[in-house]
């Protein structure tokens, strides 16, 4: 079953699913440096929101949420 999470990087909540057989991150490709800098800055898993932000800037200079909160 799906684990009630809140994403370190932007505060939202989501459902991580790394604990079952599936979950939509494992699809997300990230290159080795960005993988690397996200397992340095934040602790437990981000939301699918937020990795996909970060897939898509991969050389992103900060890695954290810009939204306001």
């Amino acid at each position: 079953m799906s684990e009630a999470a809140t994403c370190p990087r932007c505060g939202g909540p989501f459902q991580c699913g790394a604990r079952d057989a599936y979950c939509d991150c494992f699809d997300l490709k990230l290159d080795e440096a960005t993988r690397e800098r996200i397992a340095r800055e934040f602790s437990g898993c981000l939301c699918l929101a937020c990795l996909k932000a970060l897939a898509a800037h991969p050389g992103a200079a900060d890695l954290s949420e810009s939204r306001p909160r």
